[in-house]
């Protein structure tokens, strides 16, 4: 059984908001929200769940979410497209809450208010 963590959910379309949901973290579940089979990228204290099939099937670029992770730190090679969902994960790699410092930066790049 999977304990429910508060995700920072960001769509591609920029008519859907960018919110903060309490989900599942099982894979039946993020597969559900990215529409697809799942790849998984890390960087510090936070993991970004995208579609890992994007680069074949037409989904819509994410520019919200390609911005947060550039913002962050990370160094992407290829566009961000689909929806994105992340969270933090804890020293043995377990998801939990997506972090706060996260949810502040997508707060000021968003102009969206995200209290988890």
């Amino acid at each position: 059984m999977y304990r429910k963590r508060n995700a920072l959910i960001i769509p591609a379309p920029l008519r859907q908001p960018v919110r903060v949901e309490r989900i599942d973290a099982a894979l039946l579940t993020m597969q559900g929200l990215v529409e697809g089979s799942v790849e998984a990228i890390t960087w510090n204290d936070w993991h970004v769940y995208l579609n890992d099939e994007a680069g074949f099937i037409p989904l819509p670029m994410n520019a919200r979410a390609e911005v947060l992770l550039r913002e962050a730190g990370l160094e992407i090679e290829q566009p961000v497209s689909g929806t994105a969902v992340l969270l933090g994960h804890d020293d043995h790699g377990e998801d939990v809450d997506a972090p706060p410092h996260m949810l502040r930066l997508a707060e000021q790049l968003f102009d969206a208010a995200l209290a988890a």
